[in-house]
């Protein structure tokens, strides 16, 4: 985490790295979900003896150097309590005293918490004493959030668990054939092609010997990999794959496959290979295809493979809305539920491999699919550079439904949804002109061409579009509703909602009222405008 930067104070803004506290009576009650909020999301910095000022600027408060270190000392004594915080994770050089020109602030930096000690909670209430961050604020977590980072703390991935209710013969045997026959392929020479499938799926971890019968059952990554959709549902009733593939905008999806159709078994192997090859067309370099393997494979081909096989080995299957493979013309989404167990930033780096599937990750390295070693994503990175093309998008939604999103542009001169991204330090978050802010003021700034200039646009007769209609119809229902929550309503990135609500002000059909913490929406004359 990148330290602080006193000498900048006045150009930080509140934002879901940094919090601003008045704290002159003594640490604010407040304080210890904010410090939970930080753990379980990106990290971020509390700032002790600041207000916020009606512009979103920072001030102190005017603390004195004996205050300062007296909230310095409460909160060492207070976050050392485990009946108080579940976990300590700053170390002593994280929390600063630190003189700014108006007083001293006490800046604690918080880092995000590793994920075996993921949910951080306070007032030993697991339940009721979660938050993560969205924007600048806290928000308690619900069940199925806590759920989820309770199953991403083991040391053993979730898909070693033995089903003891189901037996190898539940696996499709036309998938355990193809997986066999590429097996043979890559592993020529393998002491284990010679093995009868029983033998064999418990070799490449797709079964295992249970501890309660003695007997060979399928490991759930061997059902996400060799079994039927019925029964995968059954064991992981939130399990679902989709591939949409929308070439023509007159037709909803061009190409669908999806595990529920019924037509083929849903599992994620023949996924995997279904979807490659038509990821593959969307690739302008010419190659020649045998299978997934090319006589003339190219970094992209690699690239995308990567991609889509990284997006099945970190899935929670157990989370909502499964996984979404999107294909357009000028651009790949790869959806997954579940967020980073490493972080953004270690993600881009690369060098750490802590997949949350890890027997499917083992099951397709074994048949060449895959980077063991954490460098499949950076990897990614370098190929999309080396190629001209725009930078990768990671993004990494918290809520009701985890999600990590990856964007691939397919156009050099395409220009990708600007996605809330996880910056790298704080004077980036932090720049005046910073333009991810949430900051409404900003939005409706005179210096924005598409604000506060409504005479030209109505001029224009401006158009909006169906989606920014179903914005409108949201709000006017929803009217204290963020960016995140119309994101999910309209299903498209939060900063892509951000540039409707841009276009829907400018017109005049859509108004902020109030702060940005507890203000609200409101609908206005949306009959006078051509609704397309």
């Amino acid at each position: 985490m990148e330290t602080f930067d006193i000498v900048k104070l006045a150009s930080y803004r509140e934002n879901n790295r940094i919090e601003a506290k008045a704290a002159k009576g003594g640490l604010p009650r407040s304080m210890w979900e904010t410090y939970s909020a930080f753990a379980n999301t990106y990290g971020g910095v509390i700032l002790l003896g600041v207000k916020e000022r009606e512009d979103g600027t920072f001030a102190p408060i005017g603390l004195t150097p004996t205050e300062a270190e007296h909230l310095r000392q409460d909160f060492w004594n207070t976050v050392s309590n485990r009946s108080k915080v579940s976990a300590v994770l700053p170390i002593e050089s994280e929390v600063e005293v630190l003189e700014a020109d108006g007083g001293m602030v006490l800046a604690i930096h918080v880092p995000r918490a590793p994920r075996d000690e993921r949910p951080v909670y306070i007032n030993n209430d697991l339940f009721g004493g979660t938050y993560r961050r969205r924007g600048e604020g806290d928000y308690r977590c619900m069940r199925q959030e806590i759920s989820a980072m309770l199953r991403d703390q083991g040391a053993e991935t979730m898909d070693s668990k033995v089903l003891d209710d189901l037996t190898v013969a539940d696996f499709n045997t036309d998938t355990v054939r193809a997986y066999r026959n590429r097996f043979r392929a890559v592993r020529q020479g393998s002491s284990w092609t010679d093995l009868d499938d029983e033998r064999f799926l418990r070799a490449v971890g797709a079964a295992a010997v249970s501890r309660e019968d003695g007997r060979l059952h399928p490991t759930f990554g061997g059902l996400l990999m060799f079994g039927n959709d019925y029964d995968i549902v059954r064991e992981c009733p939130q399990y679902y794959l989709d591939y949409q593939e929308t070439l023509d905008p007159a037709i909803r999806w061009t190409d669908r496959v999806h595990s529920g159709d019924g037509m083929w078994s849903g599992n994620l192997f023949d996924f995997f290979f279904r979807v490659n090859r038509k990821l593959a067309e969307s690739l302008k370099t010419p190659f020649k295809l045998d299978g997934i393997f090319r006589v003339d494979d190219t970094p992209m081909h690699k690239a995308v493979r990567e991609a889509l096989a990284n997006c099945l080995f970190n899935a929670d299957y157990h989370g909502v809305r499964g996984v979404v493979v999107r294909r357009t013309p000028d651009k790949l989404v790869f959806e997954n539920p579940g967020d980073i167990r490493t972080g953004i930033e270690q993600m881009r780096l690369g060098g750490v491999s802590d997949p949350r599937n890890g027997l499917v990750m083992k099951m397709f390295s074994l048949i060449d699919v895959g980077e063991r070693a954490g460098t499949g994503v950076p990897d990614v990175f370098a190929t999309w550079a080396n190629a001209g093309l725009p930078e990768p998008r990671i993004e990494e939604n918290f809520g009701e439904a985890d999600r990590t999103i990856l964007t691939l542009m397919l156009e050099a001169d395409a220009k990708p949804d600007n996605n809330e991204q996880i910056p790298d330090d704080y004077e980036q978050i932090n720049s005046s002109n910073e333009q991810i802010s949430d900051d409404y003021e900003q939005i409706n700034s005179s210096n924005e061409q598409i604000t506060d200039n409504n005479e030209q646009l109505n001029g224009l007769n401006e158009q909006i579009t169906e989606r920014q209609r179903v914005i409108l119809h949201f709000v006017e229902k929803s009217p204290s509703a963020t960016y995140d929550d119309m994101a999910r309503a309209v299903g498209v990135s939060s900063a892509t909602v951000r540039r409707d609500a841009e276009i829907l002000i400018g017109c005049g059909l859509l108004k902020r009222v109030g702060s940005r913490k507890a203000g609200h929406w409101e609908v206005r004359g949306e009959k006078n405008h051509d609704i397309r």
